[in-house]
């Protein structure tokens, strides 16, 4: 066998156990989150009622929600019983990742990535977290008190999850920009005296992201628009400690 034949049959062979490792993480995280969906499934009603507290606290006495359609009050539950199993999962999702990419990391790759992982999963949760203590009491309590007098607030079950799950993944997403910023510095593509520069745009921009990402009023487009900006702040101020050094 030449020497050719040997390093291609190693690299198929390299390749493979790749896959396989792959086709195994992927087999444990889905089973974590079936797992946690499992156990969460009997208390889906309850977890629901819970994430429609805020609007529910700002609708008139002895109203409520409804269902417009006929296996809604079954599968709407269930749904966001399903999607906060993948949010809380996200830690074994990241720990199998880790797993996964680490072996093939240098030393001082190994020693920035795995604190970016921990740390854009604990912005992700805290813009979950300040959306829905923060952000929905104030965007709940304007529609319902700018509604037309004569016209009765009666919001679909289905709707509104879809509703608050999108502002979930925008708060959630958002909340990451000062890893992205600090990966931008790190991996050279930019410095902090250049994006420094580029904040005006940013703000703007900020605020442009609010009025696509968030319902059609100022509060709910501010409250999103002003902690991008103060996030960019804080991963601009972080970043300069990740300035790539000349000949890195």
């Amino acid at each position: 066998m030449s020497q050719n034949e040997s390093e291609s049959i190693s690299d198929e062979q390299s390749f493979i156990s790749h896959l396989i490792e792959v086709r195994n993480r992927l087999l444990r995280v889905v089973v974590f989150i079936l797992v946690v969906f499992l156990c969460a499934a009997p208390f889906a009603n309850e977890i629901y009622s819970y994430l429609s507290g805020p609007l529910l606290a700002h609708m008139p006495e002895n109203s409520t929600m409804i269902a417009t359609d006929v296996a809604s009050p079954f599968f709407t539950p269930f749904k966001l019983v399903l999607v906060a199993s993948v949010f809380l999962s996200m830690p074994v999702v990241l720990y199998h990742f880790w797993g996964f990419v680490a072996p093939g990391l240098y030393s001082h790759e190994k020693k920035m990535i795995l604190p970016l992982l921990l740390a854009s999963t604990a912005l992700f949760y805290l813009g979950i977290i300040f959306a829905y203590y923060v952000v929905f009491p104030l965007i709940f309590g304007f529609i319902i008190t700018a509604a037309p007098e004569g016209v009765a607030v009666m919001t679909d079950i289905a709707k509104y999850l879809d509703f608050v799950l999108t502002l979930f993944f925008a708060f959630g997403l958002s909340f990451e920009v000062p890893i992205i910023t600090i990966i931008l510095v790190w991996t050279g593509l930019t410095s902090p005296q250049s994006l420094s520069e580029k904040r005006p745009y940013v703000i703007v921009g900020a605020f442009i992201v609010g009025m696509f990402l968030t319902p059609p009023d100022a509060i709910s487009q501010t409250l999103l628009a002003v902690p991008i900006w103060l996030l960019f702040e804080i991963g601009l101020l972080f970043s300069r400690m990740f300035v790539r050094k000349t000949g890195d």
